[in-house]
């Protein structure tokens, strides 16, 4: 399990925070709005109102001993640039940032930020997902209900035909495609051979998937 760090509880912030308490991770909340915070407290394992603009007040709510800190404040681009740069004085070792735009982002990664995360390209969900699990490659939202998914072959997978993992009846998923080295398979052939190197993309219900992560190997 690790620890994690929301600064500002929007609606990527609020998914974000949602997600990671879901996947059982250690998950602080931090907005200035009282009734954002006392609305997600219920769900996360800390949720706190504060200033993190002030001096001394990330320090004192220990943000230095999570693993990661996620500031999704892009609105408040001199708040997120004074954040990032207290979050890394501070030691933490990976620091994310959303920001409105590419230039945006150039300027957070040259004082610090690990990452920067445009929303148009990655939603909470997406990041969540990539933040805990290291099977998962890439994860797409198709709609509210599906997504897709690129995921390292599970490794109780390799060396078997994909007809007889019978993907479709266990997990109510199909694998559309197969990245092996620089090839692409698309729509494989049911007697096609898993590799243990191979990236599977799979479609289906966004819980069907998460379920597959859950009890297959990273």
């Amino acid at each position: 399990m690790k620890q994690f760090v929301v600064i500002g509880c929007g609606r990527f912030g609020k998914s974000l925070a949602l997600k990671l308490s879901e996947l059982n991770q250690e998950v602080l909340v931090i907005d200035q709005d009282e009734d954002v915070v006392n609305e997600i407290s219920p769900s996360v394992t800390y949720a706190v109102t504060a200033d993190v603009t002030a001096e001394g007040v990330l320090e004192d709510l220990g943000v230095q001993n999570f693993d990661v800190v996620i500031i999704g404040m892009s609105s408040n681009f001199e708040a997120s640039v004074l954040v990032t740069a207290t979050a890394k004085e501070l030691g933490v070792d990976t620091v994310i940032a959303k920001v409105k735009d590419t230039l945006h982002g150039k300027i957070m990664t040259k004082i610090g930020a690990d990452k920067v995360i445009i929303p148009e390209k990655e939603t909470g969900l997406r990041l969540a997902h990539s933040l805990t699990k290291k099977s998962i490659i890439d994860f797409i939202e198709v709609s509210e209900e599906f997504s897709l998914m690129e995921i390292k072959a599970p490794k109780n997978w390799t060396n078997k035909m994909i007809k007889d993992l019978e993907i479709r009846n266990k997990y109510n998923l199909s694998i559309i495609a197969v990245r092996r080295n620089e090839d692409i398979i698309i729509n494989p052939e049911a007697d096609l051979v898993i590799g243990s190197s191979d990236v599977l993309s799979v479609v289906g219900k966004t819980s069907d998937i998460e379920e597959l992560v859950n009890i297959t190997n990273d």
